[in-house]
């Protein structure tokens, strides 16, 4: 028999950690002195413990430790192989997520040192389904600005990180976010503003089902598909932070019917708003309401309800068209709270539209 002592010293544990591993049950001395307390191992344990010692420095899970333990003694070796190659695979992929992690903490910190570093300059070649992608593009397109006194805001942002792709386009009054799967891909967090012509031919070539290859080179653009290719350069412009902008306060949330809601925007009431904002043009408001039963009911015109919400009947319209589902979710906050149009399947892509304050 051994004690504790000599285990330790000829195990490569402590003294300490056998104590532990005794609590713990997973490695249990054939014999403990009822008066003393004092623990003894066979001489069998001492290749168990060496073991454990090997496994705890790999950083292997003490429930995976106690399989391995008990094959081991059971000398199952194909279930051993197993364990280990399972731990092998987490920890490679712990790897993989800590070198992204630190990647874009990195460019993060590059950014904080010097301001005028960008998240334009990576590379990133993927992999993405072309329905995927094509119905990512129509989700946002709408919300595009056009105003040529921002500049920055006339394309859409390609957002490629980890492997998610989010596309993301905004004219200040409204923002559409939607999001495709991506593979293959590697590298720093990599953002393009991809101008509107170029987003346009790239969804032109999206008419098949298999993946097409994207490609991001520092400001140049490229999709290839078959034997075909769309390419150019991105807007010069860095992107707003939209992250930032999509945290909102929750709201009260109504499940509508599109074409039913569509048919009741077109046919009901409207206000005229008489500022000069959102496109520069007096525009067609519709007001919403959502009833205590979580209906949205489009208001009449003497209905100055203090919970009402004004929202650019045209923009509505658009988004509820790029929601693309039977059913879509409406997200209604306070007056001056942005409005969300939500897919109930896909939470990841959504709509946003700024409120229009009414005049009294």
């Amino acid at each position: 028999m051994r004690s504790i002592g000599e285990m330790a010293r000829d195990g490569g544990l402590s003294v300490s950690a056998l104590r532990f591993y005794d609590r713990a049950g997973v490695l249990v001395p054939a014999w403990v002195d009822p008066v003393s307390g004092y623990r003894w191992y066979e001489p069998q344990q001492l290749e168990e413990a060496r073991l454990l010692a090997r496994l705890r420095r790999a950083g292997m899970p003490l429930a995976d430790i106690r399989l391995v333990l008990a094959a081991w003694a059971g000398a199952d070796t194909d279930l051993v192989r197993g364990l280990l190659q399972a731990h092998l695979r987490r920890l490679e992929l712990g790897l993989s997520d800590a070198r992204s992690e630190f990647s874009t903490l990195r460019a993060l910190l590059d950014h904080r040192e010097n301001p005028m570093t960008s998240l334009r300059t990576a590379i990133a070649r993927l992999s993405v389904p072309a329905p995927e992608l094509a119905a990512a593009l129509d989700a946002v397109r709408f919300a595009a600005g056009t105003a040529p006194e921002l500049p920055m805001l006339g394309g859409i942002l390609f957002d490629i990180e980890g492997e998610g792709l989010h596309l993301v386009a905004t004219d200040r009054y409204r923002m559409a976010v939607a999001q495709a799967p991506t593979t293959g891909r590697g590298g720093l967090r990599t953002q393009v503003v991809v101008p509107l012509p170029l987003a346009d031919a790239i969804r032109a070539l999206l008419t098949g089902e298999e993946p097409v290859q994207l490609a991001v080179d520092g400001d140049r653009v490229t999709l290839e598909t078959g034997d075909r290719q769309a390419a150019g350069q991105s807007l010069g412009h860095e992107f707003p932070d939209y992250r930032r902008l999509v945290h909102l306060p929750a709201g009260r949330r109504a499940h509508v019917n599109t074409a039913t809601f569509r048919e009741a925007l077109k046919t009901g009431p409207v206000r005229t708003s008489e500022t000069r904002k959102q496109g520069g043009e007096p525009h067609d408001l519709s007001v919403l309401r959502m009833t205590a039963d979580g209906t949205v009911i489009v208001c009449d015109d003497g209905d100055d309800d203090q919970n009402n919400v004004a929202v650019n009947r045209e923009f509505l319209l658009h988004a509820l068209t790029a929601g693309a589902r039977d059913e879509l979710i409406l997200e209604l906050g306070a007056p001056m709270a942005p409005l969300a149009i939500r897919r109930p399947d896909d939470e990841d892509s959504f709509s946003l539209l700024m409120p229009v304050r009414l005049e009294n």
